[in-house]
């Protein structure tokens, strides 16, 4: 069976699309919240597939290294990484963002994302896919951590798309419908959620982007 690491699994898009590979692949589930996680897990086992889960922040690089150390020594490679882990800062104007806050967003974001293609990199080799989602938000009012980082993480990605265009791995970045999730609610917390996408659909639509 084929490997898909997921980053940001516990919840949201990552969890709805961890579900919809789950029958064509062994599911990495990486998160923090480690009840999320098993709730995932279950519906998976109930669903006939198979999951390992994997309860860690990926801003500590030591427990990312060791997260693929483990996933080289168990299955060789990894066929598939979809990345949807992301910090949802709180919306401000520019000259009061919390530092604390936009140096959450920059870890996660930016400085996370960058460490987990190193790692991962060479484990998804030259067949290998790995998958990001935009949410262009850079230049809108009281997005600034978010819009900016948010956007640094896809300049990094179409970067390292442009450099592996010939050789692999495969880099795609999709861009979701919008959809009921935790992270929108911070953003639009007075919006009729029942006119967004939902998540379990938006999974569906999506996959034939991810695999094809």
């Amino acid at each position: 069976m084929k490997t898909a690491l997921i980053t940001g699994a516990s919840r949201g898009l990552g969890a709805a699309l961890a579900l919809a590979l789950a029958p064509t692949h062994h599911i990495i589930a990486v998160g923090r919240t480690t009840g999320a996680l098993e709730e995932l897990d279950d519906r998976i086992k109930a669903a006939g597939g198979q999951s390992t889960l994997a309860p860690m922040d990926i801003t500590t690089a030591a427990a990312m290294q060791q997260l693929c150390r483990s996933i080289y020594d168990r299955w060789g490679s990894l066929d598939l990484w979809v990345h949807t882990a992301i910090h949802a800062a709180p919306l401000a104007p520019a000259a009061h963002i919390s530092q604390k806050d936009f140096d959450k967003s920059v870890a996660i974001n930016i400085a996370a994302t960058s460490l987990l293609i190193s790692y991962v990199t060479p484990l998804l080799g030259e067949k290998g896919r790995a998958v990001f989602f935009d949410d262009p938000q850079g230049g809108t009012p009281f997005f600034g951590s978010y819009g900016t980082t948010k956007g640094a993480q896809i300049a990094l990605a179409r970067s390292w798309q442009a450099e592996t265009g010939k050789t692999g791995p495969d880099v795609r970045i999709l861009m979701p419908n919008p959809m009921p999730t935790a992270t929108r609610a911070r953003f639009y917390p007075g919006e009729d959620r029942t006119t967004l996408t939902d998540i379990h659909t938006e999974a569906a639509r999506l996959l034939p982007e991810i695999l094809s």
